[in-house]
């Protein structure tokens, strides 16, 4: 065994920094993970559709979305964003409550886009 010291151990790299409209929106995302997991629990409870097409579906709902939560730091990752509300939204084609509790997501976030922008955009011009 050899001791190595802290000058011999690789440096870490800094942490990059996020901005507050990354953050906002990975926050919106994560909570639109969980309202996709329990609104296809209960639209398989519904029986309008096999389970199989329902989870299926649900599945691939939930992986975009995280997918999104880790590529929203790029400008077309937010614009992937956008597209996935649009989703969320056509779910009310399957059900109507769906559709409202999409609805109150994409106020979510809207509010986050707007006031994320806002605000790197403040911090962009006090630290200039």
């Amino acid at each position: 065994m050899t001791d190595t010291t802290a000058a011999e151990q690789p440096a870490r790299r800094p942490k990059r920094e996020r901005g507050a409209l990354e953050s906002l929106l990975t926050v919106t995302l994560g909570m639109e993970v969980l309202a996709v997991i329990f609104g296809t629990l209960a639209i398989n409870g519904l029986d309008i559709a096999p389970p199989g097409l329902v989870f299926g579906l649900g599945g691939v709902l939930v992986l975009l979305l995280l997918i999104a939560t880790r590529v929203v730091r790029y400008r077309w990752g937010v614009w992937f964003g956008h597209a996935l509300q649009l989703v969320l939204l056509s779910t009310g084609f399957i059900e109507v409550l769906a559709a409202v509790t999409a609805a109150i997501f994409v106020g979510f976030w809207i509010y986050c886009f707007v006031k994320g922008t806002q605000l790197d955009a403040a911090k962009r011009a006090a630290s200039a």
